[in-house]
C-alpha cells in the first residue's frame, strides 16, 4: 500500500504520508489549514475506507475484472509506494547534510498527487479483488491504510510548522515529530503490502 515523511510538508492539500510544500512567497502567504478542516477529512477518509469494505462485501468480479482490477492495484502500489520512497529517500539526504530542506519540500510537493492517487487506486481496486473480511490479517490491513490516511493528514498539519524553518536550524521537537509521522508512514505502506501478499497466496 498510506504515507509519508513528517520531515517533508505542507501543500494544498494533505497527502497520506507527508504533506508537501509549493515554493517561493506563495507557500508563506498561504494560510494554514484549520484544525477542523483536518479533523474533517479524517473522519470522511474514515467513512469512506467503511464504505468500500460494505461495497467490496457485496461486489462479486468476473475474472475478466478480477484481472483487471489486480493489474490496477499493483500498478497503484508501485506509483503511491515508490513517489513515497522518493520523498522519504529526499528527507535522509537532507539529514546527510547532502540537500537543502527546500529540496525536500518541493519534491514532496511534487509527488502529493501521485501518492493519493496510489491510495485512492489501491482502495478503489482493492473493492474488486474479493477481500477476506472476516480475516484479522485483512482487518490488520485495514487499520493500516486508515492509519496512513490519518497520518498524512498529520503530515500535513506537521509540515505547516516545518515550513516556517526553512532558513533556520530545525527545532530538535519537529525532527522527533517528523521521524514518527515518517515511521508511521513505512510501517503502514510496507505492511499493507505485505499483508496483501499474504493475503494472495492460494
Amino acid at each position: 500500500m498510506a504515507s509519508s515523511s513528517g520531515i517533508a510538508t505542507a501543500a494544498p492539500g494533505p497527502e497520506p504520508g507527508r504533506p508537501a510544500l509549493a515554493d517561493g512567497a506563495e507557500i508563506h502567504d498561504r494560510p494554514p489549514t484549520p484544525p477542523w478542516a483536518l479533523v474533517t477529512l479524517g473522519a470522511l477518509s474514515a467513512a469512506a475506507l467503511a464504505a468500500a469494505c460494505w461495497v467490496a462485501g457485496h461486489v462479486h468480479a468476473d475474472p475478466p475484472l478480477l484481472a483487471a482490477a489486480r493489474f490496477l492495484h499493483l500498478a497503484a502500489l508501485i506509483v503511491g509506494l515508490g513517489s513515497v520512497l522518493a520523498v522519504d529517500w529526499f528527507a535522509i539526504l537532507w539529514l546527510l547534510g547532502r540537500r537543502r530542506l527546500a529540496d525536500v519540500l518541493q519534491t514532496a510537493c511534487a509527488l502529493q498527487m501521485p501518492i493519493w492517487l496510489g491510495l485512492a487506486g489501491l482502495v478503489l481496486s482493492g473493492l474488486f479483488l474479493r477481500p477476506n473480511l472476516s480475516s484479522p490479517l485483512t482487518a490488520i490491513k485495514l487499520g493500516l491504510v486508515l492509519a496512513v490516511m490519518l497520518n498524512g493528514l498529520y503530515a500535513h498539519w506537521l509540515g505547516q510548522r516545518v515550513r516556517q524553518w526553512q532558513t533556520q536550524r530545525v527545532p530538535r521537537r519537529l525532527l522527533i515529530q517528523s521521524g514518527i509521522a515518517a515511521t508511521i508512514s513505512q510501517g503502514g505502506w510496507w505492511g499493507a503490502t505485505v499483508i496483501g501478499f499474504l493475503n494472495s497466496q492460494p
